[in-house]
């Protein structure tokens, strides 16, 4: 088994390395007759984009996509769509040091002990330059979802995080951060700068929340909705930590503080007083927000000199050369609003193939 797919009726495939000719998925189970077109999903990937400040890595993807299956004159047709995005600024030569040897944090190692082989350029397959392809897949899980916003943006970086009394959600879309907080925005600059400079990086908490979820998406047990979504989540590069709701928190609160006591609400629905569950109960949404926290190690490609060994077991020391982020974490957002839509689109398609 290769796991590169994920989901059940609404699925997706992943395909291509960093340094590859191009890289892209295969979407199946979307429903026919959903308008969709190139322009339908570039906004998203523009986001995840490369290049687009001077704290993400200098990559220069325009990362366009072709939709190259399953529409026709605009329309989805019920079968595969496949997308397509080229690569056009890889430069393998940067790499080639990390062919002889092992980067502490990467995947070098643990592909080489897999596979016994490896593509050595940008991390080949484990790179995050994968990413795009989920990106891509969830503009096209959302038009499933059209109930429900995903908004991601992060509340931490580098051990900083923001104060939560000034979140302005129109911020998040003003600073290169993802971030709600203009003046958590400002001092992270200042520490990115200097992480960089000093040839380090820093990692970073990612919050995403999905507003809209109707209660009864999911399943018990084995497919728990926030199963499903720590699974995704985890799935992401550099994710190391994930929380549903409270998370670590709920651990240190009494019983009667962590439970999301209710009161009759509009239509005979509830109106809860709190939300720390995350808007999941028993795996199955309960129409609350559903909120999700990721925690992504800093970025493993530095400058700074790292004891590694090589290939033949000698030991040795490895700078990574190149292009890259200083706190993948950033980017990192875009990635998380699109595995909670795909999360989500299949969770809608599956609660209506059991309850109609």
């Amino acid at each position: 088994m290769s796991h590169n797919s994920f989901g059940h009726a609404f699925r997706f495939t992943t395909w291509g390395e960093s340094h590859g000719p191009a890289i892209g998925a295969i979407v199946d189970g979307c429903p026919p007759d959903l308008s969709l077109s190139e322009a339908d999903v570039q906004p998203w990937l523009d986001r995840r984009r490369p290049g687009t400040s001077r704290f993400t890595t200098q990559r220069q993807e325009p990362d366009q996509v072709r939709i190259l299956s399953g529409v026709y004159e605009g329309r989805t047709t019920g079968t595969p769509i496949h997308l397509m995005i080229d690569n056009v600024d890889a430069r393998s030569k940067d790499y080639a040091e990390v062919a002889r040897a092992y980067r502490p944090g990467h995947a070098d190692y643990a592909y080489d002990a897999k596979y016994g082989l490896r593509d050595p350029r940008g991390g080949g397959r484990s790179s995050a330059r994968e990413t795009a392809s989920r990106v891509a897949a969830g503009a096209v899980a959302r038009l499933v979802i059209p109930e429900v916003s995903i908004r991601a943006f992060l509340v931490e970086l580098g051990g900083d995080a923001i104060d939560r009394a000034a979140f302005d959600d129109g911020e998040i879309d003003r600073n290169a951060f993802f971030c709600p907080d203009a003046a958590a925005a400002a001092r992270w600059e200042i520490a990115l700068d200097a992480a960089r400079k000093a040839g380090s990086s820093l990692g970073a908490v990612v919050e995403c929340v999905a507003e809209g979820v109707p209660a009864g998406w999911g399943s018990p047990l084995y497919a728990k909705l926030d199963g499903q979504l720590a699974s995704a989540m985890m799935s992401i590069n550099a994710v190391k930590g994930l929380e549903i709701g409270d998370g670590f928190a709920a651990a240190r609160l009494r019983g009667e503080d962590n439970a999301d006591a209710m009161a009759p609400g509009p239509d005979g629905r509830p109106r809860f007083t709190s939300n720390h569950a995350g808007g999941v109960a028993g795996g199955i949404a309960t129409g609350q927000p559903v909120v999700v926290r990721l925690a992504l190690k800093p970025t493993s490609s530095i400058l700074t000199p790292v004891p590694t060994i090589t290939r033949d077991g000698a030991a040795t020391e490895i700078v990574t050369k190149g292009r890259h982020d200083p706190c993948v974490g950033i980017r990192a957002a875009p990635v998380a609003e699109a595995m909670m839509a795909l999360v989500l689109a299949d969770a809608k398609l599956m609660h209506r193939a059991q309850c109609g």
